[in-house]
């Protein structure tokens, strides 16, 4: 039987999130607690008996680091991983780099959570959650499910907004019911996949 296993993990916390700085396609590496959060993934994905065959993440080191270390505590460090510029963040635009709180100063509480929640108004010069999953979903669809469905077991180790594009897809969320949802960081989501590529099986691997 083909296992059809698809394991989605957000980085560990990197410095911009400990600063709460807004941080798009800017390139902060890990904090010491998201080093600590992708491995301790690592051990959770390990004490499932779960290994991969092949390993996407995006153009971000802190995206890359993560599936190293996941990688490295499941003893794979060599896996064959490909990293594409499609499964990173959105881009944040003009907000990139400032403090969430400064923002709010700036353009009013209101207007930064609809920039930050809703699904389709992007800040300035940056992308909404449409724009993002505009380059994530035919990605997904072009190189990572055909391997799922080959049965080559996958890891994808990207960001909080590229992978609730493809979640708001994979669990049948609505633009409303996306807005509520928060992936924590360093949590792997382990998906299984039926022959018709909807999901199985669904479990949440949290501390």
């Amino acid at each position: 039987m083909t296992e059809r296993l698809l394991v989605l993990a957000r980085h560990g916390q990197s410095d911009w999130n400990l600063k709460n700085l807004f941080t798009g396609w800017k390139d902060p590496d890990l904090t010491e607690l998201g080093v600590s959060e992708a491995k301790a993934a690592g051990d959770r994905l390990k004490a499932k008996g779960l290994s991969f065959d092949r390993c996407y993440t995006s153009g971000l080191a802190r995206a890359q680091r993560t599936a190293q270390l996941i990688l490295g505590q499941l003893g794979q460090p060599d896996l064959p991983t490909v990293r594409d510029i499609a499964l990173n963040e959105r881009d944040y635009g003009e907000l990139s780099g400032l403090n969430k709180d400064d923002a709010r100063a700036k353009w009013g509480e209101d207007q930064v959570h609809v920039w930050r929640r809703s699904y389709d108004v992007p800040p300035p010069g940056g992308e909404s959650l449409k724009d993002t999953a505009a380059r994530v979903l035919p990605y997904y669809i072009r190189e990572i499910l055909p391997a799922v469905m080959r049965g080559e077991r996958v890891l994808v180790a990207a960001h909080g907004n590229s992978l609730r594009a493809l979640i708001m897809v994979l669990d049948g969320l609505t633009t409303d019911t996306i807005a509520g949802l928060e992936l924590a960081t360093g949590v792997p989501l382990v998906y299984r996949l039926n022959a018709d590529t909807t999901v199985a099986s669904k479990e949440v691997l949290a501390a």
